[in-house]
């Protein structure tokens, strides 16, 4: 039985699961990180597709039933929490894909883009207003979704109507592309830069930019609209409402 508390849902669709590992693009030399592989159904579809496949389950029960239903193949099960899986020994250029629960899909894409090994791409399945959200380009931008487009290209992948899962949940989910940057919208030394002043400018996301930008980074008001002036930025406009390009312009 699914376990409600981890938000495990089980998908066994074989059409969608077809779906999201296209969305993949796999080769016979990829390395994929699972995530979540639970019952194992996407990570059937997924052995077929690429070389290698390192599976991260944080359900033990789950964990050591998977490598039995696939001997012979190039799976590696991992018992744990993907949030402190080590991915410096996988290879360069590994590709991320996960049926991700709900209440950690934030952790999951913060903790990839934070991290130096990042992957070449990463397609994951999630509650469709937050995927909605991480793909937007302005006017629904989240300071999440600012980030992960600065490294990432992003669009939404196939839709997946609830009645799909055992159990159902509550909303449909959708699949979220990213595809790694050849050249990612900030430098690496500007990253803590570029982190501080979008969460300044979140910080009170009703309020207009200059006051969250005053209050979230301890300058004058005068002083932003300044800034935000010499860099052609609305000083009246609000946080959701910059383009990824403007956030960059701003650091």
């Amino acid at each position: 039985m699914p376990n409600k508390s981890l938000g495990q849902h089980w998908l066994k669709d074989p059409a969608i699961l077809g779906g999201i590992a296209d969305s993949v693009e796999l080769t016979s030399e990829d390395t994929v990180l699972e995530i979540g592989p639970g019952l194992g159904t996407l990570t059937s579809v997924l052995l077929r597709r690429a070389g290698r496949v390192v599976a991260v389950e944080y359900d033990a029960q789950l964990a050591a039933k998977l490598p039995g239903q696939f001997p012979g193949t190039n799976l590696e099960v991992v018992t744990g929490d993907i949030l402190q899986f080590d991915a410096s020994a996988l290879p360069a250029g590994y590709v991320v894909v996960a049926n991700v629960p709900y209440y950690i899909t934030s952790k999951i894409i913060s903790h990839f883009l934070n991290i130096s090994n990042r992957p070449k791409s990463m397609v994951l399945l999630m509650q469709q207003e937050v995927a909605e959200k991480y793909a937007s380009i302005a006017g629904g931008l989240t300071a999440g979704a600012v980030a992960l487009q600065t490294k990432y290209v992003v669009h939404l992948g196939i839709r997946v109507p609830k009645m799909y899962f055992t159990p159902p949940p509550k909303v449909d989910s959708q699949v979220l592309v990213c595809k790694k940057r050849n050249v990612s919208k900030i430098a690496e030394k500007d990253t803590s830069r570029f982190r501080r002043v979008v969460q300044a400018g979140f910080s009170a996301p009703r309020k207009k930019l200059r006051t969250s930008l005053s209050g979230g980074l301890g300058l004058s008001v005068a002083d932003v609209e300044q800034w935000l002036e010499r860099v052609d930025v609305d000083a009246h406009k609000r946080a959701q409402d910059l383009t990824v390009e403007e956030w960059v312009r701003l650091v």
